[in-house]
């Protein structure tokens, strides 16, 4: 169960594949690889369970202000730790607080929200991405996970889900001339591994989903957002920079792994 704390509070061309033909872990220096699917451009960032202690979620320092930079956050860590990769990870209002749920150690920041609505969020069924709980990752859908009522390490609520039990979200067209640089995430069937991934260029709802479907072999994936979307990655030299962020998930290692 989630504890409220309340508003204020703070086919790819280049992928290491496993026998069982599913993309492999990638070693913690070597976590974000660029990637080609139907002839767009990709960063995908691996984490595999055992790495799931090392994601965090930021919003806010220890000062109450939004941190919102992945200089910023970078700040924040202990001395002998970085950021491996780093990325914008949900919509947010124009105070930076999360559009829907987010939980960080269990503790909630941000609470659900399950109603419909104008907007990419609102176009149901949108989702949660859930890590520690039941998988070490998780995509939920938003009204399944009100039932569910999961325990959750971190958790972030966006939307529309991408890939729900294999099928791509029924609103996406295969015609769409709707692009934008967009970021999401999506977990294989067994939850062991996670994949956070960008475009490189501008790209559909439905190209971006089924390079997670056909590309990575996800099961589940969420959407993050779109023409805001961020990505820190100092393996490949990359650090967006631009407006101020809300919410942001990344992996945090040794600082020889970060740089």
């Amino acid at each position: 169960m989630l504890r409220r704390l309340g508003r204020a509070a703070g086919a790819l061309a280049v992928v290491a594949m496993t026998a069982a033909g599913a993309p492999a872990p990638a070693a913690a220096e070597g976590i974000c690889q660029r990637l080609t699917h139907a002839g767009n451009g990709y960063v995908v960032c691996t984490v595999p369970a055992a790495q799931e202690p090392n994601l965090q979620l930021w919003l806010k320092g220890a000062d109450g202000q939004v941190l919102g930079q992945f200089d910023r956050i970078s700040a924040t860590l202990p001395q002998g730790r970085a950021l491996a990769f780093a990325m914008n990870a949900g919509m947010y209002h124009e105070d930076r607080s999360p559009v829907g749920l987010m939980a960080v150690d269990g503790t909630e920041i941000s609470p659900l929200v399950t109603a419909g609505g104008g907007g990419n969020f609102g176009m149901l069924p949108n989702g949660v991405f859930c890590t520690g709980g039941k998988r070490p990752f998780q995509v939920i859908e938003s009204r399944a996970f009100a039932k569910a009522k999961p325990d959750c390490r971190l958790a972030t609520q966006s939307g529309p889900m991408l890939l729900l039990d294999g099928q791509l979200h029924p609103r996406f067209l295969a015609d769409s001339t709707s692009r934008y640089v967009r970021n999401g995430v999506g977990v294989d069937d067994k939850g062991q591994v996670a994949w956070f991934a960008i475009s490189d260029r501008p790209v559909t709802f439905y190209e971006f989903a089924m390079m997670f479907r056909d590309g990575l072999g996800a099961r589940d994936a969420l959407y993050f957002d779109g023409s805001i979307s961020r990505l820190h990655a100092p393996g490949l030299g990359r650090s967006d920079r631009g407006r101020l962020m809300g919410p942001v998930i990344g992996l945090v290692g040794d600082t020889a792994q970060g740089s």
